[in-house]
């Protein structure tokens, strides 16, 4: 019995309730959306499509020169989309269901945040060329926590390439974020204040989110949720 099962037999208002198809979630980096999004996949028995970031040759090297490797490091970002694209595309003929870690929308979210303004037109340009039109999520999850947090989990977790990452730079990468998911709407959307919960290791936090998703939001909807001592 999966954990959304039993889940769904303790709380009447989850009862019966089957997770949207397709779960999308997104965040900064830092965030834990890779974790959250094997977990539901797990939960669900969904498959699970992820960002392959460590594929990026020219990541670190843009964590280190932001300037110098921001272009190369979007443009090969967005090819590997539209390869994701037409994967899923080719899936969709198998009505899959699926958790991913990425919205694919928010490619563009990064190239306004990263290139100069000739650099962004460039990648307008293939952007439009490749005429990428990206299949719906049923919900977009959308992890947030302050620049703080971020920072202290990205050295927690001790990656090598992202050991050079800024404060200053999470702060900006949080407003842009914000400002993208302010107007998003092309699906469900539930923002979840993550900043003092375990999404991953404490199973009290964890089945509370479970519940929102189960509960089946449409709109936009926040989720503050209480931290668990268990």
């Amino acid at each position: 019995m999966t954990d959304s099962l039993k889940l769904g037999q303790k709380s009447g208002q989850t009862v019966g309730r089957k997770p949207p198809r397709f779960i999308a979630v997104e965040g900064p980096i830092g965030v834990g959306k890779t974790s959250l999004a094997k977990r539901l996949a797990e939960t669900f028995n969904y498959e699970i499509l992820l960002e392959k970031p460590e594929e990026n040759p020219f990541l670190e090297r843009f964590y280190h020169n932001p300037q110098q490797n921001a272009l190369a490091t979007q443009l090969f970002f967005l090819f590997q989309r539209a390869r994701q694209i037409q994967d899923l595309r080719q899936d969709d003929l198998f009505e899959p269901v699926r958790v991913a870690d990425f919205l694919i929308d928010k490619d563009q979210l990064f190239a306004r945040q990263n290139l100069d303004q000739d650099e962004y037109a460039l990648y307008q340009q293939v952007y439009e060329h490749l005429t990428i039109d990206a299949p719906i999520p049923d919900l977009v999850v959308y992890l947030q926590a302050p620049a703080s947090v971020l920072l202290h989990r990205i050295q927690k977790r001790g990656i090598d390439a992202e050991q050079n990452i800024q404060r200053d730079y999470l702060e900006n990468l949080n407003a842009a974020y914000t400002s993208f998911f302010h107007y998003y709407d092309r699906s469900p959307l539930l923002i979840v204040n993550s900043a003092e919960i375990d999404l991953v290791d404490n199973e009290a936090d964890y089945q509370q989110l479970v519940a929102q998703i189960l509960a089946g939001p449409n709109g936009t909807h926040y989720f503050n949720p209480t931290p668990s001592l268990l």
